[in-house]
């Protein structure tokens, strides 16, 4: 009789579940056993693919309406997003199912023979990364969790069901378990040392990658938020870290980011004299790329994915997809001017009248090149060529001006110019796929022709880990541990790299939270590194006052009066917008997902986090 498995972590899944229905168990056609599996070379890296695979959590390019609910981007297509508070499971992570799988594929690897032992070796060494990164992704939702180990238990008809039933781990626990596995597998020699192709796979360098994340954010909890005025925690520390321990945990991620930039395996790009260009290739380009130390890969023709269709301005799209997300003003002015540290775009005069430019693109001179290879501002290019984007034409009338708005790609004015071009955007209106912000998205977009088309794609990967993050882990770490000469090197590494200038004076949090924010737009970093500063609350406080938790837009607008010294010269509004009309709400409960009820009626062990009924 075949084995069945269960995880002795909970019952939070019934035996059915945990029976032959994942894919270690069976192949499209029949149920295979595990010796059937694992006497075949092919299968067992199927499945160690299959594992890869299954580690799509948060946000991701797979899915573009998950952009949405932060401070990065809007939904331009269809009518208003009525998003205003995060649920109790947003974005939560509960996966013993593939910790289960993964335990079984190390148990079962050491009984073949179908492989070397230096092979098996690596296998090891993979799974037990992909395992803690699972481990860590929990943890960052909910605190600390069961921790399995590498058990594997044999359930039998009768046996007293409270063995298999494990209590939560605090959450410095889980940390440490993290910390603790990316060490061990680093250090034996499990993992290569050279990158692996196109960053897929775990190297050396992605453990300890893991290593230095998993404790910077233990470190950031220990010390911030102990210092709310109500501190989230549980009696039990399952969760809430002491702060007795953020200075540890600082310099365990200080030393294990600051081996990551020494191991000289993964370095800053700056290949590309273009600063803009230099950053595209550092984050998007597969090719020659020196920075991403693990991604999610995407190959053709089985496994595309749809960022670029979705989110393509209107006028280069090959399809009927275009225009989903729409960055907003938040994030554009949060990328500093080169020497000038205040991001704020210059729209109007003291006076309250407009400042008019030759050329929209003229508004975002000597920005922070970064903003250009994340963004497409308007009257950039893409793909070779001008993307205009205007939300209408306006006229001074007896003193007033006065907006003028058109059919997108059809109305004109006397003289031929097109009002509201293909591409808008739009002030009102539940137009589809048309932008509705003033930007559309840069990061991430594939260049390609034939990218924009459904039953194809692009293959542009999702970095998971960059060699930036390490920099800007040790300027973070450093500046904890008052190491002020460390934290402004790492930092303007960084800086340097993006061709912006140096910063000299004290390095504060301020600083990593803005460096992190435009370096990592897009990546999955904004809220948890939101959490884990215990920020999120304060940005995102349903006050529609507070300018960083309501979206802001900008309208680009031609100015149509003939005779007029600043004829045909763009100016600027910047608004709120219908389309994302309430303030993100962030409520102290959403530091930490809620525990399921029907998880802790399986296992009575498990407890409630803070503010659960």
């Amino acid at each position: 009789m075949k084995k069945k498995y269960i995880y002795s972590a909970c019952l939070a899944f019934t035996l059915a579940f945990c029976g032959c229905s994942d894919f270690l168990d069976r192949d499209p056609d029949r149920i295979l056993s595990d010796e059937q599996v694992f006497s075949d070379e092919k299968m067992i890296t199927s499945v160690l693919a299959n594992f890869y695979g299954r580690m799509e959590w948060g946000q991701r390019i797979t899915d573009a309406g998950s952009y949405v609910c932060l401070d990065e981007a809007l939904r331009s297509s269809g009518g208003p997003d009525l998003f205003r508070t995060f649920g109790d499971d947003h974005w939560r992570i509960y996966d013993y199912g593939l910790i289960r799988n993964i335990n079984q594929f190390l148990a079962s690897l050491n009984n073949t023979d179908v492989i070397s032992e230096e092979r098996k070796n690596q296998l090891r060494g993979e799974v037990r990364f992909m395992r803690a990164y699972t481990y860590f992704c929990m943890c960052r939702c909910m605190g600390g969790m069961p921790i399995v180990g590498d058990e594997v238990f044999s359930y039998e008809s009768g046996m007293d069901i409270t063995t298999l039933q494990y209590p939560r781990s605090t959450e410095a626990e889980l940390y440490d378990y993290v910390i603790k596995e990316c060490t061990e597998i680093a250090a034996d020699g499990m993992l290569p040392s050279e990158a692996s192709k196109n960053s897929a796979r775990a190297t050396k360098w992605a453990a300890l990658a893991l290593k230095a994340r998993a404790a910077v954010y233990a470190g950031s909890i220990a010390n911030y938020n102990n210092k709310m005025e109500n501190p989230v925690s549980t009696p039990g520390d399952e969760v809430g870290i002491p702060a007795s321990k953020a200075s540890e945990y600082y310099k365990i991620a200080y030393d294990a980011a600051k081996a990551v930039i020494d191991g000289g395996v993964y370095v800053l790009q700056n290949n590309i004299s273009d600063k803009a260009d230099n950053f595209y290739a550092a984050t998007t380009l597969k090719d020659n790329n020196t920075e991403v130390i693990w991604a999610r890969d995407y190959k053709g023709p089985s496994n595309y994915q749809g960022w670029t269709r979705d989110n393509v301005p209107s006028s280069h799209a090959e399809d009927i997809d275009q225009a989903y997300l729409g960055p907003v003003l938040n994030l554009v002015e949060d990328f500093e001017y080169i020497g000038n540290r205040d991001g704020k775009l210059n729209i109007k005069n003291s006076d309250g009248s407009y400042i008019a430019y030759d050329k929209a693109i003229d508004l975002f001179k000597d920005k922070d090149p970064r903003l250009f290879a994340t963004v497409i501002v308007p009257g950039s290019s893409f793909r070779g060529s001008e993307v205009v984007l205007r939300a209408g034409v306006k006229r001074n009338e007896s003193g007033e001006w006065k907006s003028y708005h058109g059919k997108r790609g059809q109305d004109v004015t006397s003289r031929g110019l097109i009002i509201t071009p293909v591409n808008g955007p739009m002030t009102t209106g539940d137009d589809q796929y048309v932008n509705k912000s003033g930007f559309f998205v840069r990061k991430f977009m594939d260049e390609t022709v034939g990218a924009t088309t459904r039953g194809r794609g692009s293959e542009v990967w999702f970095p998971r880990f960059r060699v930036s993050e390490m920099y800007l882990i040790a300027a973070e770490a450093a500046m904890e541990m008052n190491d002020q000469d460390n934290a402004r090197r790492y930092l303007n590494a960084v800086r340097e790299r993006a061709g912006i200038q140096p910063l000299n004076g004290t390095i504060t949090l301020n600083d990593i939270v803005r460096e992190n924010r435009v370096e990592f737009a897009f990546e999955n970093h904004r809220f948890y590194d939101l959490k884990r500063w215990r920020l999120a609350d304060k940005l995102w406080d349903n006050n529609e006052n507070t300018s960083t938790a309501i979206h802001r837009v900008l309208f680009p607008y031609q100015i149509d009066q003939v005779g007029d010294p600043n004829d045909l010269k763009w100016v600027f509004d910047a608004t709120t917008t219908y389309m994302s009309p309430y303030p993100r709400y962030f409520q102290p409960k959403n530091y930490y997902n809620f525990i399921n009820q029907d998880w802790i009626n399986r296992n009575p062990k498990m407890v409630k986090n803070p503010y659960q009924s």
